[in-house]
């Protein structure tokens, strides 16, 4: 859900990011010379020998593809990943949601001015928030100051500590049962002064297409985008606790160290993450959703203006810029990535693509010890080689 990103995906990141813009990303390019990936295979296997228990990457380059892996996805029977491994995504799923809300914008039925008053009237409320004062744009560009549920501390101990996760793993939380939690809070900042990463902004967000659309977000992610863009290998798990196949197991510490024991978090209700996280895809699928939205398939172009007009990102804005569910970086060369990073028990995740949507890179690494969202990207930025776009 965008907080468990970890720090082994810093070098590999690096590389396959190199690989994703420089060029061609195929067994051979038009000259029939082999591309040599030996750098990136190395950077993958360099990440499992410190402790990642694997990795499976997707390169789309104008149409062509590229795939690689490392490690296991079992750590007990020692089976490798696949190029083809299904994952939960997190807040990669934040990115469906705001294409969704903009489609709807769009169409007429909604507008980014909108209050969450008007759609969710008397939701967001108490301890004080005023929700005639915050809108959606400031809902999907975390600028609204609503408090992240997941950052609650009751919240904390059930689902990311061992003893809490094992006990509640199987639970199912509405929607509104996680902006209670936020509720609880007082808020962050003003609406409008100020940045902050909150996934109750997206829960909201899913909240707000049900109230307009009468169906639910999976439903219109479903027949938005995956159906569109023949998305086979994406869903949305509702409260499904297994992940389909072709699949790997998932990794947890359940500790915020690296150390210590090794659990298979594979199996857990995702309705804890709602809307703002619970997408199930793969790094195929991740390409070709993030090329199509830059290349302005998803999008009108006023639309796609809105989703890429960013802020600066908290500690992050150095480096890193928030649009509507989108993160524009700016690479050390100058050229800008845009994608978005998601955590989950058990799986880190990232999905990029050149502002024309012409290279994309995702992958996934089926572990999620140690690090912060911040430092991975700082790692990633640092660590790319200059000139390589």
């Amino acid at each position: 859900m965008g907080l468990r990103v970890r720090t082994a995906l810093m070098a590999t990141t690096a590389v396959a990011l190199s690989v994703a813009l420089a060029g061609p990303a195929t067994a051979a390019d038009p000259a029939g010379k082999t591309q040599d990936h030996t750098a990136t295979r190395k950077a993958i296997q360099a990440a499992v020998d410190v402790g990642v228990p694997g990795v499976t990457a997707t390169v789309k380059d104008d149409g062509t593809t590229w795939s690689t892996t490392a490690g296991v996805g079992n750590l007990r029977t020692g089976k490798p990943r696949s190029a083809d491994d299904r994952y939960r995504v997190g807040s990669i799923t934040k990115t469906f949601v705001s294409t969704v809300i903009l489609q709807l914008e769009a169409a007429g039925r909604l507008s980014l001015d909108d209050t969450v008053e008007k759609w969710l009237p008397g939701v967001v409320e108490g301890n004080g928030y005023d929700a005639t004062r915050i809108t959606l744009r400031e809902l999907l560009g975390h600028t609204s100051g609503i408090f992240n549920y997941t950052a609650d501390d009751d919240f904390g101990t059930a689902y990311f500590t061992k003893d809490g996760f094992f006990q509640h793993r199987y639970d199912t939380k509405s929607a509104a049962d996680l902006v209670a939690i936020a509720m609880s809070h007082k808020p962050d900042f003003a609406p409008g002064t100020s940045w902050n990463y909150s996934n109750t902004n997206y829960v909201l967000a899913g909240m707000v297409i049900q109230k307009v659309t009468g169906h639910s977000y999976e439903t219109e992610i479903r027949r938005r985008i995956i159906n569109p863009l023949h998305l086979k290998a994406t869903s949305l798990p509702g409260a499904r606790v297994t992940v389909p196949r072709p699949s790997s197991h998932a990794y947890s510490k359940l500790a915020q160290t690296p150390t210590g024991p090794t659990y298979d978090v594979t199996r857990l209700n995702p309705t804890i993450a709602s809307s703002a996280g619970s997408l199930i895809s793969d790094s195929s699928d991740l390409d070709r959703f993030y090329g199509a939205l830059l290349r302005g398939e998803l999008l009108p172009p006023r639309q796609l203006k809105e989703m890429k007009t960013t802020v600066p990102a908290g500690e992050d804005s150095g480096y890193m810029r928030y649009g509507l569910g989108l993160i524009d970086i700016t690479l050390p060369c100058g050229v800008h990535v845009w994608g978005h990073d998601g955590g989950i028990h058990g799986s880190s995740s990232v999905a990029v693509t050149t502002a024309d949507g012409s290279h994309s890179l995702a992958f996934n690494f089926n572990g999620d010890w140690s690090g912060t969202r911040g430092r991975w990207w700082w790692g990633v930025l640092r660590n790319v080689r200059p000139g390589a776009v």
